[in-house]
């Protein structure tokens, strides 16, 4: 029976990416009917999540902390290719999309992601027991790059607006270019040990007890069909985007809508992945899936945008206002307190729920 579901999922996350690509071939730069769209939003899903199925095979394959990376990297990739597509096709309508979206994803990914990791696996375990000196880590580095990426370009005064000039967007990029990849050499090279769950005395769990690894062959194919998967995604995503923001719009709902609802498309497979591990008491993993997903959208989006700007006709708003800088100190402070006793209770996680709650509720009704 095990084999036959195991079969059954291998040709489902096989199939699904490979129709989505044909789906995209067929329906790129037309305008599309309510039902077609339904279709195409429907191969959307399934290519997201064999997304996440061939990114926990390689995961599964390479061991951790790699396999949250490469998870965080690939949902990532789908975030930047949908900005700058999406900045292309508006580039004024949609100068403040990639300031939405990244912070968008902190907000998700460091109170949505981790807030249910931490409530799942404390009322399951009594306690969510993690490694502070990697997650700390991660949590400093999040706390710089949105500072300096999010909040900085407000108090600037060269340019009319939240906006960097082209030399402080070129340090801005460089610094989260820069500092992202020292982040990842610490966490596979240098320091991959402070990645690793520990147990409740303190001790490293550097073991691979979920099944059999997936053979080279295996984990080659899953990669292929990765790249196949995260290119339907973002064309697809592309595709329906204009219902997206049509949708937004008919509501009467804020522009910044749109960041959001991207935010949470493409951070479901690291949700998903990060919900499984907290349930099975590897909480770590779900820290390094949720804070190493908000590192990459910073690290990765700021540098693409910032490389984008070059032949993009409009301006590109990268400044918070004040409710949001407000929401990420508060991010930061809580987020500080919950790191540094190295284990965490139901209250903790309910906490960031909580700030995830009124930045949804503010999204919607600033």
């Amino acid at each position: 029976m095990i084999d036959r579901i195991r079969a059954g999922v291998t040709r489902w996350t096989v199939t699904v990416p490979l129709l989505a690509l044909v789906t995209l071939a067929l329906t790129w730069g037309r305008s599309l009917p309510g039902a077609v769209v339904a279709v195409v939003a429907a191969f959307l899903a399934g290519a997201v999540l064999a997304a996440v199925h061939h990114a926990e095979v390689i995961a599964h394959r390479v061991g951790e902390p790699f396999g949250s990376l490469v998870l965080a990297v690939a949902v990532t990739i789908i975030e930047v290719a949908l900005i700058v597509t999406l900045m292309a096709g508006a580039p004024v309508k949609n100068a403040t999309l990639a300031r939405d979206t990244v912070f968008a994803a902190v907000m998700i990914t460091c109170n949505g992601i981790l807030g249910l990791s931490i409530l799942l696996a404390a009322l399951r375990h009594r306690v969510a027991v993690f490694n502070a000196e990697g997650t700390g880590a991660a949590f400093a580095t999040i706390a710089t790059l949105a500072t300096l990426s999010l909040v900085l370009p407000t108090f600037t005064t060269s340019t009319p607006g939240p906006q960097f000039n082209t030399a402080q967007l070129t340090y801005a990029a460089v610094a989260s270019l820069g500092l992202y990849g020292l982040f990842v050499a610490t966490q596979t090279l240098r320091h991959r040990d402070y990645f690793l769950q520990v147990t409740a005395e303190g001790e490293l769990l550097d073991e691979d007890d979920h099944g059999e690894l997936p053979s080279s062959r295996e984990a080659l194919t899953s990669l292929g069909l990765l790249g196949v998967a995260l290119v339907a995604v973002v064309g697809l995503a592309k595709v329906v985007s204009p219902t997206i923001e049509s949708a937004v719009a008919d509501a009467g709902l804020p522009a910044s809508v749109v960041g959001v609802v991207i935010a949470l498309l493409v951070l479901l497979p690291e949700t998903i992945a990060a919900l499984r591990a907290a349930v099975g008491n590897r909480v770590q993993t779900s820290l390094n899936l949720a804070l190493g997903s908000a590192l990459a959208s910073i690290g990765l989006t700021v540098p693409a945008v910032a490389v984008a700007s070059v032949w993009l006709s409009g301006p590109l708003v990268l400044g918070l206002g004040p409710t949001h800088m407000v929401l990420l100190a508060l991010t930061v402070a809580i987020g500080t307190l919950t790191v540094i006793p190295r284990r965490a209770t139901p209250l903790q996680g309910a906490v960031h729920l909580s700030v995830l709650a009124a930045y949804l509720v503010l999204a919607v009704s600033p």
